[in-house]
């Protein structure tokens, strides 16, 4: 039953009880699946559609010079890439902004009123109805193929998202949920079998994305995506419950959702005197948000484009591609959680650092990566990153009270949030400026911005060590800290990061 399966460790059960634990407590993971899974499935589409449109709506260049550009027949076509790249690594400035600070700020309203209303599934949903807006205006940009620009496919690619929370307000809503439903104990197992979910659905996504793309086009993919999100709101809205009876909302709902005090209540969580060490951790996991999500949202920005200009891939290319180094990263992940955690009993603070540091040299290595065998040998330097990631999730599972759930991911998903708008157009800049000389020249930004996460992960380890120290003293008490499920065990993956992946 679920109580026996809290009252002992998740990975002391039989294999068979662990699968029936993981089917009797699916709730939310195939919301995430229908949000992840067309999310990824339509993004090469989606750049394929922009591109398209800046050389035959925008540039209005001749039929057979963007079918050659299509097909990566550039040889003599060096000046009309560079023009055709240019106008959509240019557009990526203004829409990471705008796809980005609205649900930045909307956040700090919706954490806080999720907390007051005990309402979680709405804020699950809602970024899934504005991609399913998205899908269906992308479904008339390809009717209007050659009369609408180049940017009124990226405002609709940018607009419904972000009035609708985007993935910050659906990674809140989740997460929150899941406290909700959890016990302390077993919060990072059900963040464990989120992963799973979300690491199958990625490269799922990935792999069909190339293919599919050549096979149904512009409309099958839209179409595809489309009843995928519609699928995703028909399943949350029947099948997932409220953990607890929602308060009852005032009749002037706006005001109440939009009250200033939300913020209010947002911020004291990060900034209120907590005892000890633990407003200090916070504010550095906040800081780990920024800066381990910065340099992905950024290579997310350019990274087709690149291989694009450099390796003349086309979308199947880069879907094979980008499928090995998920797989790749999963088995790393495993293997870094394997060795170092359970055999070595590492720290999560420390395997964050060791991720980080991966991520650096790897970074290095794929800017000088003149063919594509070395820009795939070049993965398996990175294949343990992504545990920076898991570790940084596994240190904030813990460190407030249920009730405040809401807020303190609100602000996790405000840093996320801002992350692009600080770190896209950095890079469509680096790569505008630098692509005709040194193509890699984002990567080593990437790199030398990875420096701050190893000193975070660090200075985290150290803070870790000296609350240890503290504890053993006779004279301090942390039953209070256990009962709130904030203690510094939070820092140990003895028991939680081995079902992550």
């Amino acid at each position: 039953s679920k109580n026996n399966v809290n009252n002992m460790e998740f990975k002391d059960l039989p294999l068979l009880d662990k699968f029936k634990y993981i089917f009797a407590n699916i709730t939310v993971e195939p919301i995430i699946t229908c949000y992840i899974l067309p999310n990824v499935l339509a993004s090469l589409t989606t750049q394929n559609l922009n591109l398209e449109k800046s050389c035959r709506v925008n540039l209005k260049y001749e039929d057979w010079i963007c079918d050659a550009i299509s097909n990566k027949n550039i040889s003599n076509l060096t000046a009309e890439v560079e023009k055709v790249q240019g106008l959509v690594v240019g557009m990526y400035y203004w829409q990471s902004i705008l796809k980005s600070s609205l649900p930045a700020l909307l956040i700090l309203f919706l954490g806080s009123f999720s907390d007051r209303s005990g309402r979680r599934k709405p804020f699950m949903l809602l970024p899934i109805f504005g991609e399913l807006l998205t899908s269906i205006g992308l479904i008339f940009c390809t009717y209007y193929y050659l009369d609408w620009p180049m940017e009124v496919a990226g405002v609709i690619e940018a607009i419904f998202p972000a009035i609708t929370g985007s993935s910050s307000t659906m990674f809140m809503g989740a997460f929150s949920y899941m406290g909700d439903i959890t016990s302390v104990e077993m919060r990072t197992v059900r963040m464990g079998i989120v992963s799973v979910f979300v690491s199958l659905a990625a490269p799922v996504g990935t792999i069909l994305s190339g293919v599919l793309y050549q096979i149904i086009g512009f409309y099958g993919i839209f179409s595809t995506v489309a009843i995928l999100y519609l699928i995703g709101l028909i399943y949350g809205q029947l099948r997932v419950k409220e953990a607890k009876p929602p308060n009852k909302l005032s009749n002037n709902f706006c005001k109440e959702l939009f009250n200033l005090k939300h913020i209010d209540d947002t911020l004291k969580v990060a900034f209120k005197n907590r005892g000890g060490n633990l407003r200090l951790k916070i504010l550095l996991v906040m800081a780990l948000s920024i800066t381990l999500f910065g340099p992905i949202y950024g290579e997310m920005a350019v990274g087709y484009v690149y291989t694009r200009y450099r390796f003349q891939w086309d979308e199947v290319n880069f879907s094979l591609y980008s499928t090995y180094g998920i797989i790749i990263n999963l088995l790393g992940t495993s293997l870094a959680i394997g060795v170092f955690t359970h055999l070595l009993k590492m720290d999560d603070a420390m395997l964050g650092a060791i991720a980080a540091g991966s991520k650096i040299l790897a970074g290095i290595c794929y800017a000088f990566a003149a063919t594509p065998m070395v820009f795939y040998l070049v993965t398996l330097i990175d294949m343990v990153g992504g545990t920076g990631v898991i570790a940084m999730r596994s240190i904030a599972s813990k460190l407030v009270p249920s009730e405040e759930l809401g807020k303190i991911n609100s602000l996790f998903g405000v840093c996320e949030a801002i992350v692009p708008i600080i770190y896209q157009p950095l890079y469509s800049f680096v790569y505008k400026q630098t692509f005709t000389y040194l193509p890699g020249a984002f990567f080593l930004v990437g790199s030398a911005l990875t420096v701050p996460t190893i000193l975070i992960f660090i200075w985290l380890y150290y803070l870790q060590k000296n609350d240890a120290v503290v504890q053993e003293e006779p004279n301090v008490s942390t039953s209070a800290n256990n009962k709130q499920g904030i203690a510094n065990e939070n820092f140990e993956l003895s028991e939680t990061n081995e079902d992550k992946f």
